[in-house]
């Protein structure tokens, strides 16, 4: 994956009615940890987000998921909400600690059910269940035992996921094996920003190969278990990384992160070997003696399509001693999760930005989704994730306006209308967030959701932009502008 190092590209303007190919899948996504609660209901025991969250000082205001928006009470009514917005597809995680608790050994059927019966509703609707097996909740019996850093926590996921298919498979098409294993790896054991908060730079670049590895087990697990019009995937956090200047040592910066961000997965996954620049970058901390003859040939499957996430660009230049980590949009701490890469800095983009600090940048999924096709041309595209908080509110009519987050996401739509229209095989899109929910280290401190939730009753309030992107999956089509003011109110 070649390294995309530019100065900041401008917004993409809004154009006239745009459409979408008839086949597009339009959908919304969650994550089990931060949406169930029922953290110890009908067998299910602690993840390592259990145990994060409970860690006085690692979450904000001492939030924790056991509540959540208690989708494991309320499912029904969310799967209504879904079939009143009209998306054709559902992407959720399954909480490995509430189908095999210690991560090991039989399953919980009750935990399992629980994943048939919405499954069945969201069928019914005609609404696709697109599974995810890992979103960020590994037991924390397994995290005991080592978690990523170790091989057998690979075996273990495979096993998990031969359980999941056997489960689910005659309900579920497409599979989703790991969402954004680089915040596992990096920021769960480098910065220690997420679960399990370690921070130990070898310990995540351990935990990266095994993540990789894990995946490529899991796909083999799938396809031996499931036939074969099963679609299998992967979603990562592609980076768009830009570099500050044209200059040299700006440039190394860019590919320096862009290694450690992107190609440590994309090269095993889709190219079947780790990058030597990234072994190079590494070598003072690791030899990569943990990399087994074979691995890289079990981590590269066939996948069906490349889940893409995206919110922001990544800019980046050479340290200088005034900039640094913690610029990097990923949460603050002492350590950083860029091993390897403690001479570069990160700034934070001109322009807009959301509540999350975030830049409100287009062009940088415009770019990412043509360079993803240069760089995979074979492989399709599916962005698996793409939204934004902002500080939401209920109005005194009971409404929750957000013009920004319609702006933002008709911006976003055009980006990958346009990467489309260039040639890029983009075959759908699921706005994150269905919900409010639990927001990691933020808590419930930032909305995603294009539904709010008040907190202490659980009621939801589909926003504004919930409605204009009903609109949006309806027709197929973009309106002309992404004015807020012109969202439809039902």
């Amino acid at each position: 994956m070649t390294t995309t190092a530019r100065r900041v590209a401008p917004a993409l303007e809004n154009t006239a009615v745009t459409s979408f190919p008839p086949r597009f899948t339009w959908g919304t996504a969650t994550a089990a940890y931060q949406i169930e609660g029922a953290a110890s209901v009908d067998g299910r025991t602690p993840s390592i987000w259990d145990t994060y969250s409970h860690t006085p000082g690692m979450v904000r205001n001492g939030d924790t998921g056991d509540v959540a928006t208690d989708h494991y009470h309320r499912w029904r009514e969310d799967v209504e909400i879904m079939a009143d917005l009209g998306v054709s597809a559902y992407r959720f995680s399954l909480s490995w600690p509430r189908v095999q608790p210690t991560g090991r050994g039989p399953a919980v059927e009750k935990g399992l059910d629980f994943y048939r019966a919405l499954t069945d509703a969201l069928l019914e609707k005609g609404i696709e269940p697109v599974v995810t097996l890992y979103h960020w909740d590994l037991p924390q019996e397994l995290e005991d035992a080592g978690g990523w850093p170790e091989r057998v926590t690979a075996d273990r996921f495979a096993d998990y996921a031969a359980l999941a298919a056997r489960a689910l498979g005659d309900r579920v098409k497409t599979w989703i094996t790991l969402n954004e294993p680089w915040c596992s790896a990096f920021l769960g054991y480098g910065s220690g920003v997420h679960a399990p908060g370690r921070t130990d730079p070898v310990a995540a670049l351990r935990a990266a190969h095994h993540l990789n590895l894990a995946h490529g087990k899991a796909v083999q697990a799938l396809r031996a278990e499931l036939p074969s019009r099963t679609r299998a995937s992967v979603t990562l956090n592609v980076h768009h990384v830009r570099a500050l200047t044209e200059s040299a040592a700006d440039l190394d910066a860019a590919r320096r992160i862009d290694a450690l961000a992107n190609r440590v997965f994309t090269g095993p996954m889709l190219e079947g070997e780790y990058p030597q620049d990234l072994l190079q970058d590494t070598a003072g901390l690791t030899d990569w003696s943990f990399v087994r003859d074979g691995d890289t040939a079990t981590i590269h499957q066939p996948l069906d399509f490349l889940g893409v996430n995206y919110y922001s660009p990544t800019l980046v230049s050479a340290a200088t001693g005034d900039a640094g980590h913690n610029s990097d949009g990923h949460g603050a701490s002492e350590h950083t999760p860029w091993p390897g890469a403690d001479r570069v800095a990160f700034h934070r983009p001109p322009g807009n930005t959301t509540a999350m600090g975030w830049a409100v940048d287009p062009s940088g999924l415009y770019d990412l989704l043509l360079r993803l096709r240069a760089d995979f041309p074979a492989t399709p595209l599916m962005i698996t994730e793409n939204g934004a908080a902002f500080d939401d509110y209920v109005n005194p009519e009971g409404e929750v306006a957000d013009p920004e987050r319609i702006a933002y996401l008709h911006g976003h739509l055009s980006a990958v209308q346009r990467a489309i229209e260039a040639g890029v095989d983009v075959r759908g899109y699921f706005l994150w967030s269905l919900l409010d929910n639990f927001e990691w280290g933020y808590g419930y401190s930032k909305r995603f959701g294009a539904v709010y939730v008040d907190y202490p009753t659980g009621k939801r309030i589909p926003k504004a932009s919930a409605r204009w992107y009903a609109d949006v999956a309806r027709t197929g089509t973009l309106p002309d502008g992404g004015d807020g003011n012109r969202a439809v109110h039902r």
